[in-house]
């Protein structure tokens, strides 16, 4: 699976956010409390939803399962003008991005051991310390095998 190269526009983001690790995985609970505000924000981009980590610098260097980071349930939005209640906003800063088109369960982590264990460390680039984050576009069916997403991972040359 190679990725296309992107120098990505920033983005506004409206949604929620918890902190949370891999072994205190609360995604779920996270987008179950998103939905539903969801219809409130009237001035989407698109129908897509943008699901992104914020990680601390140390987090893929000091790698464990308990690490916290910060995930958000989002949507892009044209300006935050009218942001509704119990919704946060975010700016996510543009830069180089390593885009893969992932079909399959998002359940199925084997997508993420490929991109840092093989892809990245036989890549031109290092991770940037920038969020990650995915597309979830029409195609986008959870845990479904046919689901299909955008993996966007921050980069920059070696």
């Amino acid at each position: 699976m190679q990725p296309r190269i992107e120098n990505l526009k920033q983005k506004k983001l409206v949604g929620k956010r918890l902190t949370m690790s891999l072994a205190d995985n609360k995604t779920g609970e996270l987008w179950k409390s998103f939905m539903p505000k969801r219809r409130e924000i009237t001035n989407s981009l698109t129908n897509d939803l943008i699901s992104m980590q914020v990680y601390k610098p140390t987090h893929f260097t000091k790698f464990s399962p308990t690490n916290e980071f910060v995930k958000w349930a989002t949507v892009e939005v044209v300006d935050f003008d009218n942001v509704p209640n119990d919704l946060e906003t975010i700016t996510l800063t543009g830069g180089l991005y390593a885009v893969f088109c992932y079909k399959g369960s998002s359940a199925d982590s084997s997508v993420f051991q490929y991109i840092f264990g093989t892809w990245l460390p036989n890549s031109d680039y290092l991770l940037d310390d920038r969020p990650h984050f995915e597309v979830l576009g029409e195609k986008y069916k959870n845990a479904d095998p046919n689901s299909e997403e955008e993996i966007c991972i921050p980069i920059r040359q070696k």
